[in-house]
């Protein structure tokens, strides 16, 4: 067992004891707290009202969902505030909803658990996805469906409120497959495009095999602990003391199953480019404050469990490593604006997980960063959104150039998203991948040098691919077609883009230094250990930045320097297998479509020809056989008095023989 894990156990089982013994103080200080529920309501009042309502909400529907999604936020708001104002033991709130699945000594009631963890996410989820909700009244204002559309947005938010506040397994489930289920409804929005109808088919198909881990790992934690509650698996895991490793093992790896399913990790990320069929809106809430960011809770709200398993802990990294590398490799090859911004939070979600896989020292970081993320690559693809607004909807790069001096706001607060992602300080993203960075490097053997490097790497290809994306939208000749004439978005929508560019250029300066964000999460991640990296942490910093200024310089020269053609060259080999995705699809045809249709093929065979044939054989062999012997009954006398005498003359013959 680490040792660090007898310290998170015991913090869990205080913790779990904390629901209770500080539950009745903390209400009766709050009062507030009681109302939590309304978090998740508000939302789903907007997606009653919206879709029941029919036509007669067009007008005023989409304005009424926005402001619902923002009702939330001020109630997020509120129970921060309280929440601050109380002792770190007293920041567990368990709020009872109503009884749901009860059956002999098993109950599973939905209770909603508010703490420092569940509220970070409420107030990311509720603050960028109101920002979202305006942004799309200037957005959807000419699609006919909008009304649809914003009670969809209102139902993504609900569901992954539900995920987020559930304190049990069986009610986060309950949110995470409506969260699949938004995400199926927005992605294939217009699905009268056979192409997004099949995208939004692939993200919900592959979201499936994830959620197959989810339902396993949850009856493993049922079996074993007799709960699903996250207090009772958390105690039951304190009480195992090293045992029964080998299901303890097989519970974390069918988390982290569930996990790359929600959060597009290898190898189960190949549905995240075609969900850019959805509209921008859409991708901006996948990517930034709902979908993408499940996996990454779910890891560190099971944390006690990779902490009692080493191996799936390992994985978790080793995971993360891969996918960050693997989306970062892909988005160097991308023409396409919105899929290169995909293959972006690919790899950022990557160094969170590999953050989550690193155990105490990194939960807090992981978080830390998917907050910052969520500013920065919102930011991001509202302004792609902007941009594709002046452009008739194009999204090849190729096919930009020079738009900064006709939008100017776009370019300005996608510019802050840019510094912040490749992680220039004192931008958000230098204070939380930094810290993630400088994790890595921690630990014994060959996990630090291979994690750090993989880290290392990663951030001096996000600087390439993100600086070649700026340059190529913004900067450079104009490459326009004749249809086009840019202008800047309406202020519907530059406003949140503004807004998510404040956050992306202050607030890891606010956070970083201070250590403010770790100290809020420590009641459920526990403080973050002293560690040594294996190289002085100035040393990484300084070998960061040159990675990233390197990163950067190439993609200078070669995209703002040089003229870029508007055809994309032939490329290298590893080019060309990044713009196939690295040939995911291919080996999920190879891996699972092809020798599932041969399956199918052989069962379906097997049932006709076998089964059905064999019944229908016998059948017809019983038909023939009595039509036969039908003909013998023929009504004739003297037919019978031969059969007769033909019975006897064989009785006699097998009498004689016998004799």
């Amino acid at each position: 067992m680490p040792t660090a894990l007898p310290s998170l156990l015991s913090s869990a089982s205080t913790y779990a004891a904390g629901l209770a013994t500080h539950d009745g103080e903390a209400h009766a200080a709050t009062g507030f707290a009681s109302y939590a529920w309304l978090l998740i309501a508000f939302p789903l009042l907007g997606t009653a009202v919206l879709l029941l309502g029919g036509r007669r909400t067009d007008r005023w529907g989409p304005v009424a969902a926005t402001l619902l999604s923002w009702a939330s936020f001020v109630v997020g708001l509120i129970l921060f505030f309280v929440m601050f104002g109380q002792p770190s033991e007293d920041r567990a709130w368990s709020v009872h909803v109503y009884e749901w699945v009860t059956g002999g000594s098993f109950t599973a009631d939905v209770n909603l658990l508010v703490d420092p963890l569940s509220l970070a996410f409420v107030l990311l989820i509720t603050f960028v996805g109101s920002l979202i909700h305006v942004y799309s009244i200037g957005y959807m204002k000419h699609d006919p469906d909008r009304r649809r559309f914003f009670a969809y947005l209102n139902f993504f938010v609900a569901s992954m409120l539900l995920l987020v506040l559930a304190d049990n397994y069986l009610a986060l489930y309950m949110g995470w497959e409506g969260v699949g289920l938004a995400s199926w409804l927005l992605i294939g929005f217009w699905n009268m495009n056979p192409a997004y109808a099949t995208a939004a088919n692939k993200a919900f198909f592959a979201n499936r095999v994830g959620d197959f881990g989810l339902s396993v790992a949850m009856f493993i934690m049922f079996f074993h602990f007799g709960s699903v509650n996250f207090a009772d698996v958390n105690v039951g895991v304190a009480g195992l003391q090293g045992a029964n490793q080998g299901f303890m093992t097989a519970m974390g790896l069918m988390l982290l199953l569930a996990a790359c399913g929600k959060s597009a990790q290898f190898p189960l990320q190949s549905w995240l480019g075609d969900a850019m069929a959805g509209p921008t809106p859409v991708s901006a809430l996948i990517h930034a404050a709902t979908m993408v960011t499940a996996g990454v809770y779910l890891i560190v709200r099971s944390g006690t469990i990779f902490e009692a398993s080493p191996t799936a802990q390992l994985i978790v990294a080793i995971v993360g490593a891969i996918t960050l590398l693997f989306g970062a490799i892909v988005g160097c090859a991308k023409d396409d604006i919105k899929k290169a911004l995909a293959a972006s939070t690919m790899s950022q979600i990557g160094y969170m997980m590999l953050a989550a896989g690193l155990g105490p020292i990194g939960y807090a970081f992981a978080i830390f960063h998917l907050i910052t993320h969520g500013f920065f690559k919102a930011g991001m693809f509202l302004g792609s959104g902007s941009v594709m607004h002046a452009m008739n909807d194009q999204v090849d790069m190729r096919r930009f150039g020079g738009l900064a001096t006709v939008m100017k706001i776009t370019w300005l607060t996608f510019g802050a998203g840019w510094l912040a992602i490749i992680g220039i300080p004192p931008f958000a993203g230098f204070w939380s991948k930094d810290k993630i960075i400088e994790s890595a490097f921690v630990g014994e053997g060959w996990r630090p040098w291979v994690f750090g490097l993989a880290a290392l790497i990663g951030a001096g290809i996000t600087a390439f691919y993100m600086t070649r994306l700026f340059f190529m939208t913004f900067h450079g000749k104009r490459r326009w077609t004749e249809d086009v004439h840019p202008h800047e978005s309406p202020a519907t929508m530059t406003i949140p883009m503004i807004v998510l560019a404040i956050g992306s250029a202050f607030m890891g300066l606010i956070l970083g230094p201070t250590g403010a964000f770790s100290t809020w999460l420590e009641p459920v991640t526990g403080a973050v250990e002293e560690h040594h990296p294996v190289i002085p942490v100035p040393v990484i910093i300084a070998v960061t930045l040159v990675f990233v200024l390197v990163g950067g310089g190439l993609a200078w020269m070669r995209y703002l320097r040089d003229d870029v053609p508007l055809t994309a060259p032939a490329g290298n080999q590893l080019t060309k297998a990044a713009r196939l995705d690295l040939y995911q699809d291919h080996v999920n045809e190879a891996l699972l479509m092809r020798p599932g249709i041969h399956l199918t093929r052989s069962l379906v065979f097997a049932d006709g020809e076998g089964i059905d044939g064999a019944a229908g054989g016998l059948a017809a062999f019983i038909g023939g056989w009595a039509a036969r012997m039908r003909k013998v009954q023929n009504g004739f006398v003297r037919s019978y008095a031969l059969t007769m005498l033909a019975g006897i003359v064989a009785i006699l013959g097998a009498l004689w023989v016998i004799q």
